[in-house]
């Protein structure tokens, strides 16, 4: 009996290792896939941004509407491409990366710009990405959208 519950315990403890280390290899990998997300979108490079989403993914962003809505990768690239026309300077700093689990990564950052005006903003956001299979199947972005 003893031997019974010795093995099956041992047998736990490497199971629980052998999904840690998983866990951490997703977390990493999708770390990597994070930060070369924001190289991108301050390179301004929205093809190769939008090629690390799903063909569909999902979006909550206050800039498309209430609720939750489905963008395809062509989608993306007309949307930030029309951003970056209007604001040609437009960049993202990330101030932290919080993983949470194997498949999300929040990150907090400010998006900074120039308008065609001269005028400046600078935004905090926060955004929740879901990756499955090393590609984003959801961002979830949220931000003080209201007018002063």
């Amino acid at each position: 009996m003893k031997k019974l519950i010795l093995s099956l315990f041992a047998i736990s403890v490497l199971v629980s290792c052998k999904d840690t280390k998983k866990q951490q290899m997703n977390t990493t990998n999708n770390e990597a896939l994070i930060k070369q997300y924001f190289e991108h979108f301050n390179q301004h490079n929205w093809p190769k941004m939008a090629a690390m989403y799903t063909d569909t993914a999902e979006f909550k962003d206050p800039s498309l509407g209430q609720g939750t809505f489905k963008q395809t990768r062509d989608q993306i690239v007309k949307k930030y491409s029309e951003l970056g026309t209007t604001f040609a300077d437009v960049r993202d700093e990330v101030l932290q990366v919080y993983p949470s689990g194997d498949k999300h990564i929040i990150v907090e950052f400010v998006s900074t710009g120039t308008a065609p005006d001269g005028s400046k903003f600078e935004l905090p956001i926060c955004t929740i990405f879901t990756i499955e299979n090393g590609l984003i199947t959801k961002d979830f972005t949220y931000y003080d959208n209201f007018e002063e």
